[in-house]
Protein backbone atom coordinates (compact mmCIF):
# COMPACT_ATOMS: atom_id res chain seq x y z
CA UNK A 1 0.00 0.00 0.00
CA UNK A 2 1.33 3.44 -0.96
CA UNK A 3 0.71 5.44 2.24
CA UNK A 4 2.25 8.59 0.74
CA UNK A 5 -0.37 8.50 -1.99
CA UNK A 6 -3.20 8.08 0.53
CA UNK A 7 -1.87 10.81 2.79
CA UNK A 8 -2.16 11.62 6.49
CA UNK A 9 -5.58 10.00 6.93
CA UNK A 10 -3.80 6.62 6.74
CA UNK A 11 -1.85 7.44 9.92
CA UNK A 12 -3.41 4.59 11.92
CA UNK A 13 -2.75 2.02 9.20
CA UNK A 14 0.81 3.23 8.72
CA UNK A 15 1.53 3.04 12.46
CA UNK A 16 0.15 -0.51 12.54
CA UNK A 17 2.37 -1.46 9.60
CA UNK A 18 5.38 0.06 11.36
CA UNK A 19 4.44 -1.76 14.57
CA UNK A 20 4.21 -5.06 12.69
CA UNK A 21 7.61 -4.45 11.10
CA UNK A 22 9.25 -3.74 14.46
CA UNK A 23 7.46 -6.66 16.13
CA UNK A 24 8.72 -9.09 13.52
CA UNK A 25 12.30 -7.97 14.18
CA UNK A 26 11.69 -7.98 17.95
CA UNK A 27 10.91 -11.69 17.89
CA UNK A 28 14.20 -12.38 16.12
CA UNK A 29 16.06 -10.15 18.57
CA UNK A 30 14.72 -12.12 21.55
CA UNK A 31 15.99 -15.29 19.86
CA UNK A 32 19.36 -13.62 19.24
CA UNK A 33 19.81 -13.17 23.00
CA UNK A 34 18.18 -16.53 23.89
CA UNK A 35 15.44 -14.74 25.80
CA UNK A 36 12.19 -16.70 26.06
CA UNK A 37 9.75 -13.80 25.66
CA UNK A 38 7.15 -12.71 23.13
CA UNK A 39 7.12 -9.04 22.05
CA UNK A 40 3.53 -8.52 23.20
CA UNK A 41 4.49 -9.60 26.74
CA UNK A 42 7.15 -6.91 27.07
CA UNK A 43 5.13 -4.08 28.75
CA UNK A 44 3.80 -6.42 31.47
CA UNK A 45 7.18 -8.13 31.91
CA UNK A 46 9.08 -4.85 32.11
CA UNK A 47 6.62 -3.38 34.64
CA UNK A 48 6.83 -6.45 36.90
CA UNK A 49 10.62 -6.50 36.56
CA UNK A 50 10.76 -3.04 38.09
CA UNK A 51 8.33 -3.77 40.95
CA UNK A 52 9.39 -6.42 43.43
CA UNK A 53 6.01 -6.55 45.14
CA UNK A 54 3.08 -8.31 43.44
CA UNK A 55 0.60 -6.08 41.61
CA UNK A 56 -3.11 -6.55 40.77
CA UNK A 57 -4.05 -6.73 37.10
CA UNK A 58 -6.02 -3.47 37.27
CA UNK A 59 -2.93 -1.55 38.45
CA UNK A 60 -0.74 -3.16 35.77
CA UNK A 61 -3.27 -2.31 33.04
CA UNK A 62 -3.52 1.32 34.15
CA UNK A 63 0.24 1.77 34.42
CA UNK A 64 1.10 0.34 31.00
CA UNK A 65 -1.93 1.80 29.20
CA UNK A 66 -3.46 -1.53 28.19
CA UNK A 67 -7.02 -2.74 28.61
CA UNK A 68 -7.88 -5.01 31.52
CA UNK A 69 -8.86 -7.96 29.25
CA UNK A 70 -5.60 -7.56 27.29
CA UNK A 71 -3.49 -7.82 30.45
CA UNK A 72 -5.49 -10.83 31.67
CA UNK A 73 -4.72 -12.62 28.40
CA UNK A 74 -1.01 -11.74 28.53
CA UNK A 75 -0.72 -12.84 32.17
CA UNK A 76 -2.32 -16.18 31.34
CA UNK A 77 0.17 -16.75 28.52
CA UNK A 78 3.12 -15.70 30.68
CA UNK A 79 1.89 -17.90 33.52
CA UNK A 80 1.74 -20.88 31.16
CA UNK A 81 5.35 -20.11 30.16
CA UNK A 82 6.34 -20.11 33.83
CA UNK A 83 7.31 -16.42 33.96
CA UNK A 84 4.65 -15.09 36.35
CA UNK A 85 2.51 -16.40 39.16
CA UNK A 86 -0.88 -15.34 40.45
CA UNK A 87 -1.84 -15.21 44.09
CA UNK A 88 -5.08 -14.19 45.78
CA UNK A 89 -4.89 -10.85 47.53
CA UNK A 90 -4.43 -11.23 51.27
CA UNK A 91 -7.20 -8.73 52.05
CA UNK A 92 -9.47 -9.02 48.99
CA UNK A 93 -10.04 -12.53 47.65
CA UNK A 94 -11.56 -11.10 44.46
CA UNK A 95 -8.17 -9.73 43.39
CA UNK A 96 -5.28 -11.67 41.89
CA UNK A 97 -1.82 -10.22 42.46
CA UNK A 98 0.82 -10.91 39.81
CA UNK A 99 4.56 -11.23 40.27
CA UNK A 100 7.53 -12.75 38.45
CA UNK A 101 8.51 -16.32 39.20
CA UNK A 102 12.13 -17.31 39.77
CA UNK A 103 12.29 -18.07 36.05
CA UNK A 104 10.93 -14.61 35.29
CA UNK A 105 13.46 -12.97 37.61
CA UNK A 106 16.24 -14.89 35.89
CA UNK A 107 15.04 -13.67 32.48
CA UNK A 108 14.89 -10.08 33.78
CA UNK A 109 18.60 -10.36 34.65
CA UNK A 110 19.50 -12.10 31.40
CA UNK A 111 17.75 -9.48 29.25
CA UNK A 112 19.77 -6.47 30.47
CA UNK A 113 22.38 -6.72 27.69
CA UNK A 114 19.58 -6.89 25.12
CA UNK A 115 18.03 -3.76 26.63
CA UNK A 116 21.34 -1.91 26.32
CA UNK A 117 21.93 -2.91 22.70
CA UNK A 118 18.37 -2.23 21.57
CA UNK A 119 18.21 1.16 23.27
CA UNK A 120 21.48 2.27 21.68
CA UNK A 121 20.33 0.98 18.27
CA UNK A 122 17.07 2.96 18.46
CA UNK A 123 18.98 6.08 19.48
CA UNK A 124 21.31 5.61 16.52
CA UNK A 125 18.36 5.30 14.13
CA UNK A 126 16.62 8.38 15.57
CA UNK A 127 19.85 10.40 15.29
CA UNK A 128 19.82 9.77 11.53
CA UNK A 129 16.24 11.04 11.07
CA UNK A 130 15.30 14.63 10.38
CA UNK A 131 12.22 14.34 12.60
CA UNK A 132 12.63 12.48 15.87
CA UNK A 133 9.82 9.91 15.84
CA UNK A 134 9.90 9.41 19.60
CA UNK A 135 9.36 13.09 20.34
CA UNK A 136 6.75 13.35 17.58
CA UNK A 137 4.76 10.50 19.11
CA UNK A 138 4.94 12.19 22.51
CA UNK A 139 3.59 15.41 21.02
CA UNK A 140 0.83 13.60 19.13
CA UNK A 141 -0.23 11.67 22.24
CA UNK A 142 -0.30 14.91 24.23
CA UNK A 143 -2.57 16.59 21.68
CA UNK A 144 -4.93 13.59 21.54
CA UNK A 145 -4.99 13.60 25.33
CA UNK A 146 -6.29 17.17 25.23
CA UNK A 147 -8.91 16.36 22.59
CA UNK A 148 -9.53 12.96 21.02
CA UNK A 149 -9.24 12.23 17.32
CA UNK A 150 -13.00 11.60 17.23
CA UNK A 151 -13.73 15.03 18.76
CA UNK A 152 -11.40 16.71 16.28
CA UNK A 153 -12.97 14.93 13.29
CA UNK A 154 -16.43 15.88 14.57
CA UNK A 155 -15.38 19.53 14.71
CA UNK A 156 -14.00 19.34 11.17
CA UNK A 157 -17.23 17.72 9.97
CA UNK A 158 -19.29 20.51 11.53
CA UNK A 159 -16.99 23.14 10.05
CA UNK A 160 -17.32 21.66 6.56
CA UNK A 161 -21.09 21.24 6.77
CA UNK A 162 -21.67 24.65 8.31
CA UNK A 163 -19.82 26.28 5.41
CA UNK A 164 -22.96 25.62 3.34
CA UNK A 165 -25.25 27.22 5.91
CA UNK A 166 -26.44 30.79 5.35
CA UNK A 167 -27.79 32.91 8.20
CA UNK A 168 -30.50 35.22 6.90
CA UNK A 169 -32.80 37.87 8.32
CA UNK A 170 -36.38 36.72 8.88
CA UNK A 171 -38.92 37.32 6.10
CA UNK A 172 -42.70 36.78 6.22
CA UNK A 173 -42.35 33.62 4.11
CA UNK A 174 -40.24 32.10 6.92
CA UNK A 175 -43.16 32.16 9.39
CA UNK A 176 -44.37 28.59 8.88
CA UNK A 177 -40.87 27.16 9.38
CA UNK A 178 -40.27 29.38 12.44
CA UNK A 179 -43.49 28.13 14.00
CA UNK A 180 -43.11 24.49 12.99
CA UNK A 181 -39.52 24.08 14.19
CA UNK A 182 -40.32 25.59 17.58
CA UNK A 183 -43.55 23.68 18.09
CA UNK A 184 -41.75 20.46 17.22
CA UNK A 185 -39.18 20.66 20.00
CA UNK A 186 -41.56 22.14 22.59
CA UNK A 187 -44.12 19.34 22.12
CA UNK A 188 -41.35 16.73 22.32
CA UNK A 189 -40.51 17.73 25.90
CA UNK A 190 -43.21 20.06 27.20
CA UNK A 191 -46.49 21.70 26.22
CA UNK A 192 -47.22 24.83 24.21
CA UNK A 193 -47.84 27.73 26.60
CA UNK A 194 -49.57 31.10 26.17
CA UNK A 195 -46.25 32.95 25.84
CA UNK A 196 -45.28 30.52 23.06
CA UNK A 197 -48.47 31.24 21.16
CA UNK A 198 -47.86 34.99 21.19
CA UNK A 199 -44.41 34.63 19.66
CA UNK A 200 -45.10 31.77 17.26
CA UNK A 201 -48.50 32.81 15.92
CA UNK A 202 -47.52 36.38 15.20
CA UNK A 203 -43.75 36.96 15.32
CA UNK A 204 -44.08 40.13 13.26
CA UNK A 205 -46.19 41.84 15.89
CA UNK A 206 -44.79 40.24 19.04
CA UNK A 207 -41.08 40.24 18.16
CA UNK A 208 -40.17 42.34 15.15
CA UNK A 209 -42.49 45.34 15.62
CA UNK A 210 -41.26 45.65 19.20
CA UNK A 211 -37.63 46.04 18.15
CA UNK A 212 -36.60 42.39 18.10
CA UNK A 213 -34.96 40.29 15.42
CA UNK A 214 -35.25 36.77 14.03
CA UNK A 215 -32.54 34.91 12.14
CA UNK A 216 -32.97 31.76 10.07
CA UNK A 217 -30.37 29.18 9.05
CA UNK A 218 -30.79 28.06 5.45
CA UNK A 219 -29.14 25.31 3.42
CA UNK A 220 -30.11 24.75 -0.21
CA UNK A 221 -33.24 26.89 0.26
CA UNK A 222 -34.37 24.77 3.23
CA UNK A 223 -34.77 26.36 6.67
CA UNK A 224 -32.97 24.18 9.21
CA UNK A 225 -32.89 26.47 12.23
CA UNK A 226 -34.27 29.67 13.72
CA UNK A 227 -33.48 31.99 16.62
CA UNK A 228 -34.95 35.23 17.95
CA UNK A 229 -33.98 38.32 19.91
CA UNK A 230 -36.92 39.65 21.90
CA UNK A 231 -36.69 43.25 23.15
CA UNK A 232 -37.07 43.38 26.92
CA UNK A 233 -38.49 46.16 29.03
CA UNK A 234 -36.07 45.35 31.81
CA UNK A 235 -33.43 47.47 33.54
CA UNK A 236 -31.03 44.51 33.69
CA UNK A 237 -31.33 43.07 30.17
CA UNK A 238 -31.73 44.54 26.70
CA UNK A 239 -32.84 41.43 24.81
CA UNK A 240 -33.90 37.84 25.44
CA UNK A 241 -32.39 35.13 23.28
CA UNK A 242 -35.41 32.95 22.58
CA UNK A 243 -37.16 30.57 20.23
CA UNK A 244 -34.00 28.81 19.10
CA UNK A 245 -34.88 25.62 17.26
CA UNK A 246 -32.96 23.33 14.90
CA UNK A 247 -34.45 20.67 12.66
CA UNK A 248 -33.79 17.14 14.02
CA UNK A 249 -32.37 16.06 10.67
CA UNK A 250 -29.80 18.89 10.80
CA UNK A 251 -28.52 18.33 14.34
CA UNK A 252 -24.81 17.74 14.58
CA UNK A 253 -23.99 20.33 11.92
CA UNK A 254 -23.28 23.08 14.42
CA UNK A 255 -26.30 25.12 13.31
CA UNK A 256 -27.26 26.02 16.88
CA UNK A 257 -23.81 27.48 17.50
CA UNK A 258 -23.89 29.41 14.21
CA UNK A 259 -27.30 30.88 15.07
CA UNK A 260 -26.22 31.69 18.61
CA UNK A 261 -23.06 33.48 17.49
CA UNK A 262 -24.97 35.36 14.79
CA UNK A 263 -27.77 36.46 17.12
CA UNK A 264 -25.21 37.69 19.67
CA UNK A 265 -23.46 39.72 16.97
CA UNK A 266 -26.84 41.10 15.94
CA UNK A 267 -27.50 42.13 19.55
CA UNK A 268 -24.13 43.90 19.73
CA UNK A 269 -24.93 45.71 16.47
CA UNK A 270 -28.20 46.89 18.04
CA UNK A 271 -26.27 48.30 20.98
CA UNK A 272 -27.18 45.64 23.53
CA UNK A 273 -25.08 45.35 26.68
CA UNK A 274 -26.65 42.19 28.07
CA UNK A 275 -28.72 39.19 26.97
CA UNK A 276 -31.04 36.94 28.94
CA UNK A 277 -32.46 33.48 28.25
CA UNK A 278 -34.67 30.84 29.85
CA UNK A 279 -34.44 27.09 29.43
CA UNK A 280 -34.81 23.75 31.19
CA UNK A 281 -31.98 21.56 32.44
CA UNK A 282 -33.33 18.43 30.74
CA UNK A 283 -32.28 20.08 27.46
CA UNK A 284 -28.62 19.18 28.02
CA UNK A 285 -27.34 19.94 24.49
CA UNK A 286 -28.99 23.38 24.65
CA UNK A 287 -27.48 24.16 28.06
CA UNK A 288 -24.07 23.04 26.80
CA UNK A 289 -24.49 25.36 23.79
CA UNK A 290 -25.40 28.33 25.95
CA UNK A 291 -22.38 27.70 28.16
CA UNK A 292 -20.20 27.54 25.06
CA UNK A 293 -21.63 30.86 23.91
CA UNK A 294 -20.65 32.41 27.24
CA UNK A 295 -23.95 32.51 29.13
CA UNK A 296 -23.84 32.17 32.93
CA UNK A 297 -26.53 30.87 35.27
CA UNK A 298 -28.51 33.40 37.33
CA UNK A 299 -31.48 33.21 39.70
CA UNK A 300 -34.42 35.29 40.72
CA UNK A 301 -35.81 36.64 37.43
CA UNK A 302 -39.55 36.30 36.85
CA UNK A 303 -40.73 34.07 34.00
CA UNK A 304 -44.01 33.41 32.21
CA UNK A 305 -43.05 29.80 31.40
CA UNK A 306 -43.92 26.77 33.56
CA UNK A 307 -41.11 24.77 31.94
CA UNK A 308 -38.36 27.23 32.85
CA UNK A 309 -36.06 25.98 35.63
CA UNK A 310 -32.86 27.74 34.61
CA UNK A 311 -32.13 31.35 33.67
CA UNK A 312 -28.89 32.59 32.14
CA UNK A 313 -27.29 35.89 31.16
CA UNK A 314 -24.55 37.09 28.86
CA UNK A 315 -22.76 40.38 29.41
CA UNK A 316 -21.65 41.86 26.07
Amino acid sequence: MDYDEIGEMALGSRLRALSNLVTEDAQQIYQLYNVDLKPKWFPVFYYLSNHKEAKPITIIANEIGHSHPSVIKIVKEMSKAGLVEEKKDEYDGRKNNISLTQKGIKVSTQIQEQYSDVEQTIKNILSKTKNNLWFAIQEFEYLLGQKSLYERVLEEKKKRESANIKILEYLPEHHSAFKQLNEEWIKTYFKIEEADRKALDNPQEYILNNGGKILVAVENNEILGVCALIKMNDIDYDYELAKMAVSPKARGKGIGYLLGKSIIEKAKFLGAKSLYLESNTILKPAIALYNKLGFKKIVGHSTPYERCNIQMELKL
